[in-house]
């Protein structure tokens, strides 16, 4: 029998970038699957469960939790660099909220293993990112908030593993994340639904921040899911990285992109705008030994991020307009 199959499972922000691949998965595998989200569900397949709940009321979370063997935390507030430079509460305090109350309610739940989504922002500036550096140093000031705030979600794991002897709880850590049912608004956007969308929207020439020097690490959606997955059925109860493991430099980000509409048009380098941090890489041996590698090159993955996008345009942008700024300013 599949690990999996019939197994209950609860993901929360199931309607996102990371959860709606990771519920397709699911449901392949076998396993009977709870949706939680504050957005509004989109073709979610017909025999999931879902609740729209708002997790930072505990008592919403202990109802949730209740009877289920496996729990994905991935509810969290997307947000670009500006919108955590000028909004940091909005981000700062939901987050900490979703992951307390969340791991919390499992826990009294005695749900059987856990998993919590943190972030590369929990990493200092460097070139690498190991994963046992991380309590060496602190987050970078460009990502101070969110570096924090996943942190405290981390430290919550050891401090229920210390005092309840909870082991069953997996750690991931994804680098830059793109893919279907990304967030493409232009106010909160990352760099790849952001390009696609003002490409789509006639932008040209485009203008991109900085100079394209700076490198990144890029992982597909469906990919962090797999590698979710992989660390819950293995019951992989130390952090790992999810990554690519190769940077990438925005400049190649865009042009790859600008490629993949196969049209002409220029690119405008904004040096008077900030890069950010100059390079940040995952390394992935841990998850490489532990057996998790990613599947999606990154012209892939790109092509299929601008071709679902090209498909669900209309709804995408109903649903902005119907959710503008953040849901929890």
């Amino acid at each position: 029998m599949d690990f999996y199959e019939n197994k209950k499972v609860l993901v929360t922000g199931g309607t996102g970038l990371i959860g709606r691949p990771l519920v397709d998965l699911l449901i392949q595998r076998g396993a009977k699957v709870t949706v939680v989200s504050l957005d509004f569900p989109k073709n979610l397949p017909s025999n999931i469960d879902f609740r729209r709940v708002d997790l930072r009321e505990f008592s919403h979370c202990l109802d949730i939790c209740k009877g289920k063997d496996i729990v994905f935390q991935l509810a969290g507030v997307k947000g670009s660099p500006a919108m955590t430079k000028f909004k940091p509460a909005s981000f700062f305090v939901p987050t900490m909220q979703f992951s307390i109350n969340m791991m919390e309610a499992a826990r009294q739940c005695d749900v059987e293993r856990y998993l919590f989504t943190s972030s590369v922002g929990v990493y200092s500036p460097a070139d690498e990112f190991f994963e046992d550096d991380v309590w060496k140093t602190f987050p970078s000031e460009n990502d101070k908030f969110a570096g924090w705030a996943k942190r405290m979600g981390e430290l919550q794991a050891q401090a229920y593993e210390i005092q309840f002897g909870w082991k069953n709880i997996s750690i991931v850590r994804p680098a830059n994340v793109y893919g279907p049912y990304d967030n493409f608004d232009p106010k909160n956007a990352m760099v790849i639904p952001s390009l696609i969308k003002r490409v789509v929207e006639g932008e040209n020439p485009l203008n991109v921040w900085g100079d394209g020097t700076a490198i990144r690490d890029f992982i597909f959606s469906r990919d962090v899911a797999r590698g979710m997955m992989h660390a819950i059925e293995n019951n992989i109860n130390i952090p790992i990285n999810l990554g690519s493991g190769n940077g990438v430099s925005i400049r190649e980000i865009t042009e790859t992109l600008v490629k993949c509409f196969n049209q002409k048009i220029e690119i405008f380098w904004d040096t008077s705008k900030p890069n950010g941090d100059s390079k940040r890489i995952m390394n992935t041996s841990r998850a490489r030994d532990l057996g998790f590698i990613p599947e999606t090159s990154l012209e892939d993955g790109i092509s299929q991020t601008i071709k679902w996008y090209l498909e669900n345009i209309n709804s995408e942008n109903s649903r902005y307009n119907a959710f503008t700024d953040n849901k929890y300013s």
